[in-house]
């Protein structure tokens, strides 16, 4: 299978900040509390959320009052995380950084989160530097939205999506990326719960969403032709100028296992 890692990532995501910030999912709020809970974070914990992209879930914790330091090596997705304010809880800091090399000191964090990212990592070294940085029974936590096209209008979505060349290879890739934690000697009580979540977009948004992708056509001639497929869908699948994506949202989870190294 590829690794998304040696795809040059970090550039990947390039001129996408705005358009990821205002049109990609939120995550559900009992994911959210399922974390928290599992995690014990509270506001005398710290949450070290690895590639956090324009800050969506920092802020999500963040909001629940529990410390974060966000680590991310984009620093277009960087900037727009640290100007865009927090409505409540305290203000996430933000920092340059990589998953397989954060620059945190040793045991400095109750809980790593990787939301929407850990496909982008190189496997191995990543999950050696979250056991690095996790305290002692610190928790590992790997998050993703995924379309669930069980449902037939975010099939037809996905349908379009995957016309775009890279879409269907990442999506493979993607759908298997939580799986090393399961299996990982450095983690143990590792566990995957699934969360059903939803998105209604109008038709401004639905462009939005397809284009925050970094397989999203940008040669002119495809993202036109991926432009007029996405209008159509949405001319075929709306109802009260909105359309609704279905997703499963997985959390893996699993615990630091002492003495591993």
């Amino acid at each position: 299978m590829p690794d998304l890692s040696k795809r040059n990532p970090t550039a990947g995501f390039n001129g996408l900040a705005d358009l990821y910030a205002k049109h990609r999912p939120s995550y559900p709020e009992a994911a959210l509390d399922f974390i928290v809970q599992r995690c014990g974070l509270s506001e005398a914990t710290t949450l070290v959320d690895v590639g956090c992209g324009t800050g969506i879930s920092s802020r999500l914790f963040a909001a629940r009052g529990v410390p974060v330091i966000g680590v991310e090596p984009n620093e277009e997705m960087r900037r727009q995380a640290e100007a865009t304010v927090a409505a409540t809880g305290p203000a996430p800091i933000y920092r340059a950084g990589r998953a397989e090399a954060t620059g945190l000191p040793d045991g400095s964090a109750s809980a790593v989160l990787a939301a929407q990212a850990f496909h982008w990592f190189a496997v191995e070294p990543a999950l050696r530097e979250f056991h690095r940085i996790l305290f002692p029974h610190g928790c590992a936590v790997l998050v993703w939205n995924e379309r669930d096209e069980s449902d037939p209008c975010t099939a037809a979505y996905g349908a379009v999506v995957r016309t775009s060349p890279d879409a269907a290879v990442l999506e493979r890739q993607r759908g298997q990326a939580g799986e090393p934690l399961l299996s990982s000697p450095l983690f143990e009580d590792a566990s995957r719960t699934v969360f059903a979540n939803q998105q209604a977009l109008d038709a401004q948004g639905l462009l939005g969403r397809a284009f925050s992708a970094s397989y999203a056509p940008r040669e002119p001639a495809a993202a036109a032709a991926f432009d007029l497929d996405l209008r159509r869908f949405f001319a075929e699948w709306q109802g009260d100028g909105k359309v609704v994506l279905r997703y499963e949202t997985s959390v893996y989870l699993g615990r630091r296992r002492d003495g591993a190294a």
